[in-house]
């Protein structure tokens, strides 16, 4: 597995593992089967896990702890707090206070069984509180060992560089996708500038360009995807035309859709990496060798001509 080198020279797998569905948001899943999953990524070189203390809410970080025993060296550890679920509502809130910051970390590293965090995001922006009090206070972190490098998650680039001013910003991490590609406009070119490392989530677009999900009935019930508006009917029918693009590609490469579809993003740079999520082996094995796929310029054309495609439906 070849690294990605993000900010301050935090190299990672280019290919890490989202481990949020193991939890929740995807339909049921095995906690034996996530475990050998993530036993089988480190024998992959895939050693960059991300987590949160949101998802579960908290059990995805115990799972994540759990897999780290006797091995704790041998992952770059990325988890990320501020977003604060109500265990009785739907209700959500975002807390970038200094003080929620400390307490945070510490539970997080309780859960996580470790004494580090080797990539601490704040996972949403808090509009009521200065940028620079909750970097101040991840900062504080940095400088009592508990977190190695800082992040943040879907900030603009106005927080970006304001954030980076208190304390250099190692990555941000934001959803890049063959149908998601707003961070092309500003983003991007923002933190390669600042020499800040971009970490994609859902780089196969929920599932969905992987060309695996014909219907609404390949989804299980509970999963979010069935709420979420790209996942309608319509949307679906209508973005299909995307999924064939990148299936032409993949034919003619004689691999996985999936497989094209991480090859674009991972081409972006080399301080880009990707977080695809997964609880099967032989789908997490398919996403580590897409490291090894090079497309050509002609390749990269015809799938950046697929934006000409107008996606439908939200992001959320």
């Amino acid at each position: 597995m070849r690294n990605a080198t993000l900010g301050q020279g935090l190299e990672v797998s280019v290919v890490g593992l989202g481990c949020m569905g193991m939890s929740e948001f995807y339909g049921d899943s095995d906690m034996a089967d996530n475990l050998r999953v993530l036993d089988h990524a480190l024998e992959l070189g895939c050693s960059f896990w991300d987590t949160a203390d949101i998802y579960g809410p908290f059990t995805n970080e115990e799972l994540v702890g759990s897999a780290l025993k006797g091995r704790r060296d041998r992952v770059v550890l990325a988890t990320k707090f501020g977003v604060i679920r109500d265990p009785k509502l739907s209700d959500r809130s975002i807390d970038g206070r200094a003080d929620y910051v400390k307490a945070a970390c510490e539970a997080s590293l309780r859960r996580l069984g470790t004494d580090h965090i080797d990539l601490y995001y704040q996972h949403r922006v808090d509009p009521l509180t200065p940028i620079e009090e909750t970097v101040g206070a991840m900062a504080q972190l940095v400088a009592e060992g508990k977190v190695r490098h800082i992040g943040l998650s879907e900030a603009d680039a106005e927080t970006i560089e304001r954030a980076h001013g208190v304390h250099p910003i190692a990555a941000l991490q934001t959803e890049l996708s063959l149908w998601s590609r707003d961070v092309e406009a500003d983003i991007l070119p923002t933190v390669n500038r600042l020499g800040i490392g971009f970490v994609a989530y859902s780089p196969l677009g929920r599932g969905f360009l992987t060309g695996a999900i014909g219907s609404r009935d390949d989804l299980q019930d509970g999963d979010w995807r069935l709420s979420n508006p790209r996942f309608s009917p319509e949307a679906m029918a209508a973005n299909r035309k995307i999924v064939e693009g990148i299936g032409s590609i993949a034919a003619d490469k004689d691999v996985a859709p999936a497989q094209i579809a991480l090859a674009w993003v991972l081409s972006k740079g080399p301080n880009v990496a990707a977080i695809p999520g997964t609880r099967r082996i032989r789908y997490l094995e398919q996403n580590c060798a897409a490291a090894q796929i090079t497309l050509t310029p002609s390749e990269i054309s015809a799938l950046d001509a697929l934006s000409a495609f107008e996606v439908v439906g939200a992001r959320y």
